[in-house]
């Protein structure tokens, strides 16, 4: 397959991210991969898109460190521009929440330059329009009331703490767009006199958002990984990671880029049943890839631009769920121009035929 990855910043990339590993792991596989970056879109006289794209080396690689440095190493000289209609598949995984203030326009130029490229008969994953309605937290509302925890979303602080104190003083605030834990606050009871403070803070560049605190949270939340609309599964193990905080930490968020550490997830039949109710709702949106952050039996955020720590549920569980992504992406090519793109993109020739 020639994949094309699009990402925020071909220089800011991590060896930590998800997004590098399966890189990594498809030029392993022998697949051809070129990394996009989101401010390179052209839309030309031809109707057609094209990209500024560097082609990452032919080199089988072990270590994500190695796998970047030697593309970087390469970068400046290795830039070429790329019709879209050239690639097998696209790969939106940009984090449009990065660019919120200091480049707003570039939040949604992966999602329309793909709607287009899908319009030429190009695989995009997930698809762009499920995108679209996953770029703020609004999208949750669009799942079942019962897997939800109660939630306000507004900018009036009165309501806001009306909505609080009904909760008995405890409440989660934060943005109604934003990840990686930025400006999320947990309220207590001692807090009032801070109210006001945090949502300020909050409520300076969007609406924001007031949620019922599960107090289960205290223990950190699941991470589980979702594939074509179903919970990802290999061999019997689950693509998952128990995201929880350092010991003595108070801070409540359990992002990995806020400080949680990550453990090896226990997948019990209550979390699948919370992961199943969201099924019908991803698979109508093409939603291909997701990462569900679970609390007890409730859903705290359904992450859809670009979910990550899929590495760290490799190392727990002994397997490549990578290699078997991009399996799953493959096994997606032989029916491409057979149904739209939203369809094709859960689409399982192994599960749905």
């Amino acid at each position: 397959m020639r994949i094309g990855i699009i990402v925020n910043d071909l220089f800011t990339e991590k060896a930590g991210y998800t997004t590098t590993q399966l890189a990594m792991t498809a030029v392993n596989m022998g697949h051809e991969v070129w990394y996009i970056d989101v401010a390179g879109f052209a839309l030309r006289p031809d109707d057609h898109v094209w990209a500024h794209a560097w082609r990452v080396p032919d080199e089988h690689h072990r270590k994500p460190k190695r796998f970047l440095e030697a593309l970087w190493a390469v970068a400046p000289d290795n830039r070429c521009e790329m019709d879209l209609r050239s690639f097998d598949v696209i790969l939106p995984r940009n984090d449009p929440s990065v660019d919120e203030i200091s480049r707003p326009w570039a939040r949604t130029a992966a999602i329309n330059f793909t709607r287009l490229a899908c319009r030429d008969g190009v695989l995009v994953l997930n698809d762009p329009n499920g995108l679209g309605l996953g770029l703020t937290k609004l999208y949750m509302e669009y799942f079942p009331a019962s897997i939800r925890p109660r939630t306000l979303v507004t900018r009036d602080k009165s309501e806001a703490k009306d909505f609080i104190a009904a909760e008995g003083g405890y409440a989660v605030l934060k943005p109604l767009a934003g990840s990686g834990g930025r400006n999320v606050f947990l309220i207590r009871p001692h807090d009032t006199p801070n109210i006001n403070q945090m949502l300020d803070a909050v409520a300076r560049d969007n609406y924001f958002i007031v949620q019922q605190y599960l107090r289960d949270a205290i223990h950190g939340d699941i991470r589980l990984f979702m594939l074509n609309g179903r919970p990802f599964e290999v061999n019997g193990k689950y693509a998952a990671i128990h995201r929880r905080r350092r010991t003595g930490d108070a801070d409540m968020r359990s992002n990995m880029t806020a400080g949680a550490e990550a453990v090896r997830a226990h997948i019990d039949e209550r979390i699948l049943s919370v992961a199943r109710e969201t099924s019908e709702r991803l698979r109508q949106d093409g939603i291909f890839f997701a990462g569900l952050d679970i609390v007890g039996d409730k859903i705290m955020e359904i992450n859809i631009q670009s979910p990550g720590g899929l590495q760290s549920a490799e190392n727990f569980e002994g397997e490549s769920f990578s290699s078997e992504l991009l399996r799953a992406i493959a096994r997606k090519l032989a029916f491409k121009g057979k149904m739209e793109n939203h369809e094709l993109a859960v689409f399982d020739p192994e599960c749905d035929q």
